[in-house]
């Protein structure tokens, strides 16, 4: 059984419009997010999910699969539930089109999860570095309960020091990659939107909220993700100071 990373892109961002073609070491940032994925030895098709041409055109000039979506879909999600559809993979995961600096171990992690766990879905966490990221709600945390499994995702502080001399040991940010079964993702995404996921702005609390086990992992590196024009600019500053030492390299073998 095959296993299908896919990663939806769009053009419209509220916050960097054409985000996926914004230039990074002379390459789409949608390539490098394919490229990345791609090291991964576990993934045996990577693919990019968009509704639009010009991404599409993009990426395969740098010879990456797309494939063409609706243009109506109402997250990334229902993106990549439409395109695990015509693949021939039993195992999907979705990382983001916004994140260049994906290390590949880290998608191999889910991978091996996702074929040995019993949870309806697998995702990543980082140890989360100071008390002002616990605070921001730009920064999504996870609780979970002793067997690895979320508890609950939030933006507010979870959980909160009540105590102000507390640590942060018990305290992580959610990454937004995700492993799931074809058959778990499509039912998923034809779950109606639950009222905590509409608060939070949070599609992972539909399957919290409709009974799914989520199974938490914890990442080896903090990827960043592209979302703002600052982001963007922060990315080619590293590059340029680093260059090809700022991504991960070498296939996992």
């Amino acid at each position: 059984m095959q296993t299908a990373v896919i990663i939806p892109a769009r053009f419209g961002s509220q916050r960097l419009p054409g985000k996926p073609l914004k230039t990074l070491a002379h390459l789409p940032l949608i390539v490098h997010v394919f490229r990345q994925a791609s090291l991964c030895k576990g993934a045996d098709i990577v693919v990019i999910a968009t509704d639009s041409e010009e991404i599409a055109e993009a990426a395969r000039h740098h010879g990456a699969r797309a494939i063409m979506t609706s243009p109506d879909h109402p997250s990334g999600t229902d993106r990549v539930a439409e395109v695990a559809r015509q693949l021939d993979a039993e195992w999907i995961i979705n990382v983001q089109g916004d994140e260049p600096f994906i290390d590949p171990h880290d998608i191999q992690t889910l991978i091996d999860a996702l074929k040995t766990n019993q949870t309806d879905l697998v995702t990543l966490c980082y140890p989360l570095q100071d008390v002002q990221e616990l605070h921001d709600p730009g920064v999504v945390k996870v609780v979970c309960r002793e067997d690895g499994t979320a508890l609950y995702f939030s933006r507010a502080p979870i959980p909160f020091p009540r105590d102000p001399q507390s640590s942060l040991s018990h305290s992580f940010r959610h990454l937004g990659i995700y492993g799931y079964r074809k058959a778990t993702l499509q039912t998923l995404t034809t779950m109606p939107p639950h009222p905590l996921e509409e608060v939070e702005k949070l599609e992972q609390l539909r399957a919290l909220a409709h009974g799914m086990t989520i199974g938490v992992h914890q990442a080896r590196s903090l990827s960043h993700g592209i979302d703002t024009p600052e982001d963007l600019k922060w990315a080619q500053q590293q590059i340029a100071q680093m260059g090809s030492a700022a991504f991960p390299s070498g296939r996992i073998q």
